[in-house]
């Protein structure tokens, strides 16, 4: 009966309501024993529960999957709930920045395009200064924009669905990148209706990547 008990507390509690037991101080100090577990058993589970909500609330997305959050809960049943709360510190806000630094660029995945290919639009942005900057890269502020001469062709602002803003902190020398299949169409501003279509036949198209009020230098490539 002893050893049963060991191996199932839960069916041992509930029995000990109902049966004649074996000696009262044998009973009472193995009753004593398997409360005390089924307690600390009970403090470890719920700090593993708040620790795995502590790391599922600070990612988002994809993030949530990563692999870094998931060594994160073993430090959580180290302190209560209200010390892990106290004891977060609050991040550090991103130092100004001169704008200026950060630059825009544009460019295509190839030089030529065959009647059956489609370009491949890239705006890059990059932090050129010596800190880190937080650069809003939503589409809210970009614009993928084609042009012919004096002829504009394509903008991807006159049919774009979404305006949202994207706020990034880039770190200095590196960058970040957007790229933008282009389906050799037409727009007019407000996405009225054209059926018109850029020209080939080795015609040449000029590609200019804008975030906000920087524009880049001006990328060429060629329809065939």
């Amino acid at each position: 009966m002893g050893r049963q008990g060991n191996s199932s507390p839960r069916k041992t509690a509930s029995g000990s309501r109902g049966g004649s037991g074996a000696s009262g101080k044998t009973s009472a100090a193995v009753y004593r024993r398997r409360r005390l577990f089924v307690g600390v058993a009970l403090l470890v589970a719920v700090a593993l529960g708040l620790g795995g909500f502590a790391v599922a609330g600070a990612f988002n997305g994809k993030q949530a999957s990563s692999t870094d959050g998931a060594t994160e809960p073993a430090s959580a049943p180290n302190a209560a709930p209200s010390e892990n709360q106290a004891g977060t510190p609050t991040p550090a806000p991103t130092p100004s920045c001169n704008q200026n630094l950060v630059t825009v660029s544009a460019s295509t995945d190839k030089a030529a395009y065959g009647p059956d290919e489609n370009p491949l639009l890239s705006l890059k942005v990059t932090n050129g200064g010596p800190m880190p900057c937080e650069v809003n890269i939503g589409t809210s502020q970009m614009e993928y924009l084609i042009t012919s001469g004096a002829d504009r062709i394509f903008s991807s602002r006159d049919c774009q669905a979404k305006s949202e803003d994207l706020v990034k902190t880039i770190a200095p020398g590196a960058s970040e990148t957007a790229n933008m299949p282009w389906p050799r169409n037409r727009t007019l501003e407000g996405c009225s209706l054209i059926e018109a279509k850029p020209g080939a036949g080795g015609a040449y198209y000029i590609f200019t990547a804008k975030l906000g009020s920087k524009a880049s230098p001006k990328a060429v490539f060629q329809l065939n």
